[in-house]
C-alpha cells in the first residue's frame, strides 16, 4: 500500500505545484487542466484552465492535487498537515525557508527533544507543513 496526500486548491493548484517543485526539488509528472479531460463539456468555460489533476514526485514519493470542482465549494485545508522527514539539518533548513516564503510560521525550525530539527508552517497557499529531521546524517 502507498499513501499519497491529495490536496484541493481554490484555483491556485498550478501555481502551488510549480512552487513546490522548485522548493522541494521534485518533478511535475502531470498538470492536466479540466479543459483537457473527456468531461470538459460539463465544466464551465471559465474553469477549464483550472487543474483537474497534478502529480509531483520527490524521491519516489508523490504529492497530488487539483483545483476544486466548480460544483463543490472550496473549504480550505483543515485538520491535517503534510509531514516531511528529511535526513539533514541543512535540508530541513532549505525546505523550511523555501516553503515558508510568503506563508506563516507556527513553530520555528529548531531542536526538540525528539528531533535535531522540527518546525511547522502554513504556506502561501494555505497548506500546513511539518518539517522533521530526526538525525543530522
Amino acid at each position: 500500500m502507498i499513501i499519497n496526500p491529495y490536496l484541493i486548491f481554490d484555483g491556485r493548484c498550478e501555481e502551488a505545484f510549480k512552487f513546490y517543485a522548485q522548493r522541494l526539488g521534485g518533478a511535475l509528472e502531470m498538470m492536466m487542466p479540466f479543459g483537457d479531460s473527456p468531461a470538459c463539456d460539463s465544466i464551465p468555460v471559465d474553469h477549464r484552465d483550472k487543474i483537474m489533476h497534478a502529480r509531483l514526485v520527490v524521491n519516489g514519493q508523490a504529492l497530488m492535487a487539483s483545483d476544486n470542482h466548480p460544483d463543490y465549494p472550496y473549504e480550505g485545508v483543515k485538520g491535517c498537515s503534510i509531514s516531511l522527514n528529511v535526513d539533514s539539518i541543512a535540508e530541513a533548513d532549505r525546505i523550511f525557508v523555501g516553503l515558508s516564503d510568503g506563508g506563516n510560521v507556527q513553530m520555528p525550525l529548531e531542536k526538540t527533544f525528539w528531533a535535531a530539527r522540527f518546525g511547522m508552517l502554513t504556506d502561501r497557499f494555505g497548506v500546513p507543513w511539518m518539517i522533521n529531521c530526526e538525525h543530522d546524517r
